[in-house]
C-alpha cells in the first residue's frame, strides 16, 4: 500500500475532515447558488452560533491569552 492511499484512508476516517467535506463544502455551496438567507433557512441558529463561538474562542487565544503569557514570561507580571 502506498503512503499516499494510507493518508488518505486515515482522512477519510478522520471526523474533522468529513465535517468539513460534507457540512462545510455544503453550505459554501449553498450560499453560492441560493445566497445567505437560504443558508440560514436550512441550517438554522446554530450554525451562525458555531461560527460565533469559533471566533471568539480564537481570538481570546491570539489577543488575550498569548500576550497575556508572552508579559508575563519576559516583564516578570503576576
Amino acid at each position: 500500500m502506498s503512503a499516499i492511499t494510507f493518508v488518505a484512508q486515515t482522512l477519510r476516517r478522520n471526523f474533522l475532515f468529513r465535517l468539513y467535506k460534507y457540512y462545510v463544502i455544503d453550505s459554501i455551496l449553498i450560499i453560492k447558488e441560493f445566497g445567505c438567507k437560504a443558508l440560514l433557512r436550512r441550517r438554522g441558529l446554530k450554525f451562525v452560533l458555531v461560527i460565533v463561538a469559533y471566533y471568539l474562542v480564537r481570538d481570546t487565544v491570539l489577543y488575550i491569552l498569548i500576550p497575556y503569557g508572552v508579559a508575563h514570561r519576559l516583564l516578570g507580571l503576576p
